[in-house]
């Protein structure tokens, strides 16, 4: 493992082509880098999956990509520094890997799931060169993540799949159908699905965004 801003774990092919492409995942609050890696051996051969740990560790390898403070008062929060941040360390990691495996930005998938997600969308939006194909699995956009120059970036190349569960006890699904307005308003290429689960990705939902990644290989 190269040492690069962020711990990782890497599945490459056999054979490198010209339609190899990278995807890289960003697991939720208190999981770690082999969650959602456990996708690797079903999705296609011609990926490079990088699965990076967060880097604040919870303790009994859980990890998480910035704090979520619970109080009596304000109920559960974010640390909106730390996210920024978090959201800045991930977009440096990208530059990171895409030198080291020579993938450009238009060969580039992010995956997050949950608080990976929230910065999926915040890196994103914040820096769109970067990385162009987004899939988006319970998750939402925090406005307080997006930059304050939005309106004048270059979004014309984005494109997200973004699913949720209609049962979500931990992320609210009115919170994730607000995504698909917002990236309209912006010229984005969006699709969005919902499934009937809680929290988690359901088969059909892992299904469907094979899929939308087979058909932008």
């Amino acid at each position: 493992m190269e040492k690069l801003s962020l711990q990782y774990i890497v599945r490459e092919p056999n054979n490198r082509t010209e339609k190899t492409s990278l995807l890289i995942l960003l697991h939720g609050y208190g999981s770690n880098e082999e969650d959602l890696f456990s996708f690797a051996t079903e999705l296609p051969e011609d990926l490079i999956i990088i699965s990076a740990r967060a880097p604040q560790s919870l303790g009994f390898g859980s990890y998480s990509w910035y704090t979520i403070n619970f109080t009596a008062s304000q109920g559960k929060f974010s640390d909106i520094p730390e996210a920024i941040a978090a959201r800045d360390l991930i977009a440096d990691f990208i530059d990171e890997i895409q030198e080291s495996y020579k993938i450009a930005p238009t060969k580039t998938f992010l995956l997050g799931f949950s608080q990976g997600t929230i910065l999926s969308y915040a890196v994103a939006l914040s820096y769109p060169e970067k990385v162009q194909k987004i899939i988006a699995l319970s998750g939402y956009i925090n406005a307080e993540l997006l930059p304050k120059n939005i309106d004048t970036k270059d979004y014309t190349k984005l494109d997200f799949f973004i699913s949720h569960g209609s049962a979500d006890q931990v992320i609210p699904v009115e919170w994730a159908n607000k995504a698909p307005k917002f990236l309209n308003e912006l010229h984005i290429k969006n699709c969005y699905q919902e499934y009937p689960v809680g929290h988690g990705v359901a088969p059909k939902n892992f299904f469907d965004f094979k899929n939308w990644i087979e058909e932008r290989l």
